[in-house]
């Protein structure tokens, strides 16, 4: 039986397809191993987010050859899309697939034989046209990302997404009801629902036959699923109905993460995003004002070109003064084809750098008073199967992380415990105050 192995770089998307091409290899007779355990294939999935994705591509495809010199290795994904005869240069690589052939990974490895020029099969990202290829996680008992939506027709001016991956399109509701009933029978408690531009769930065709909130009605009635999360919405798609329904749900879980890239009304602009700070702040008091214990995260982007000073201490200031959770920061990188590119006013890397630095430290603050803040309350906890120094742990509804002595009744299990105390790590020490909950 031959062997083969996978690495995933990016985002919780990526997870859910590279699960999903795991399972076309299944099928076809081969062994999953890890990725130390001398495979014969190794499929590495990329992202093309930042620059520093693309560097980590060319590593991984090193460590690999050094864990099997022969080893066929195949790169799929975003940056093998955008730049496949860059990767096809790369020392190692043997096949790239762009967008539309990943899925069909299988039809296209039938001999590895290692030739001494890489093979290429990658279109257009047009001829996608309105494909939608379903996909989700699987391997984790716990929780599975199950992808809704892909592409993306919001032209920011720093990202390749759209490039990547084509226009916005979705699975049906009664596709995604139909797999979120399979996946709960499998024995998973949470499904994350994931996709490039969540909110823009529904379009088909080109058209729009949905809304997002038509989706998670639906999916509340799925008694096979204890938990739904949100993966990240953008602020304008967050309506005021999807902030109210998930108020009121017995499934979805008080956790968001929205986008906000600037805290500047000027940068955003120059980013072309679709919103303005007021709409954003507008959305968060209105989750806290229903949901006081709410997480929210946040995306920030740092360095963009034009960020003066006085913009990014614009940001600094609204993000201090917003009652969030914790931020996902990350520094402005240059991507080839996107209008950023063209900008005048860049940003000095060591500039923006201490801007990142400012953040992280702003988040750490935020994440420990929104962790405070729950100590003593009592929560439900979806414990994992992951076993470190006596120590196993879970994580609340509202996205809490916990810490409690592992036992291995409780793996997969929704408990009821109290929140005593935070551990020098900032997790949350817990203690348990009932028998498993059952939802379902």
């Amino acid at each position: 039986m031959k062997k083969v192995a996978f690495y995933t770089l990016g985002c919780k998307l990526n997870f859910s397809e590279t699960s999903s091409i795991g399972r076309l290899f299944t099928d076809a007779g081969y062994q999953i191993v890890d990725f130390t355990n001398a495979a014969d294939v190794y499929v590495i999935n990329t992202c093309s987010v930042t620059d520093h994705a693309d560097k980590k591509c060319r590593k991984v495809v090193k460590e690999a050859l050094k864990y099997s010199p022969q080893a066929y290795i195949t790169i799929v994904g975003c940056y093998a899309q955008l730049k496949p005869q860059e990767i096809a240069e790369i020392e190692g690589v043997d096949m790239v697939l762009g967008a539309a052939e990943k899925f069909r990974i299988v039809e296209f490895i039938t001999d590895l034989t290692k030739e001494p020029k890489a093979k290429i099969h990658q279109q257009d990202i047009s001829e996608v046209g309105h494909n939608f290829v379903a996909a989700y996680s699987f391997g984790d008992r716990t929780r599975t990302f199950l992808k809704v939506q892909d592409g993306c027709d919001y032209p920011c001016t720093y990202c390749t997404i759209p490039l990547a991956r084509g226009g916005s399109r979705s699975d049906t509701i009664d596709n995604v009801v139909a797999r979120a009933i399979e996946i709960g029978k499998s024995g998973v408690k949470e499904i994350v629902l994931t996709g490039v531009n969540l909110g823009d769930f529904g379009i088909r065709e080109g058209v729009r036959s949905d809304k997002f909130i038509d989706l998670i009605k639906a999916l509340e009635a799925v008694e096979e699923i204890d938990r739904f999360r949100i993966s990240s919405i953008e602020p304008n798609l967050l309506s005021n109905e999807v902030i109210d329904f998930v108020a009121s749900s017995k499934k979805f879980v008080p956790h968001f993460h929205i986008p906000l890239q600037s805290g500047s009304d000027k940068i955003l602009g120059l980013m072309r995003r679709r919103y303005q700070r007021d709409l954003y702040k507008e959305r968060v008091e209105r989750i806290k004002q229903i949901m006081p214990d709410c997480c929210i995260g946040v995306d920030v982007i740092v360095g963009f070109p034009g960020e003066t000073q006085e913009d990014f201490l614009d940001t600094y200031e609204f993000l201090n003064n917003l009652d969030i959770s914790y931020l996902h920061v990350f520094t402005f990188s240059e991507r080839q084809d996107t209008p950023a590119t063209k900008m005048k006013g860049k940003v000095a890397g060591s500039t923006a750098f201490e801007r990142n630095k400012m953040l992280h430290i702003l988040s750490e603050k935020k994440k420990r008073a929104f962790y405070t803040s729950q100590i003593g309350k009592q929560a439900e906890v979806l414990f994992e199967d992951d076993l470190k120094n006596g120590f196993m742990h879970g994580f609340t509804r509202n996205y809490v992380k916990v810490k409690a002595k592992y036992d291995p009744v409780m793996v997969n299990e929704v408990k009821q415990i109290q929140m005593v105390a935070l551990t020098p790590e900032g997790e949350m020490e817990v203690m348990e105050t009932s028998i498993p909950v059952h939802t379902h």
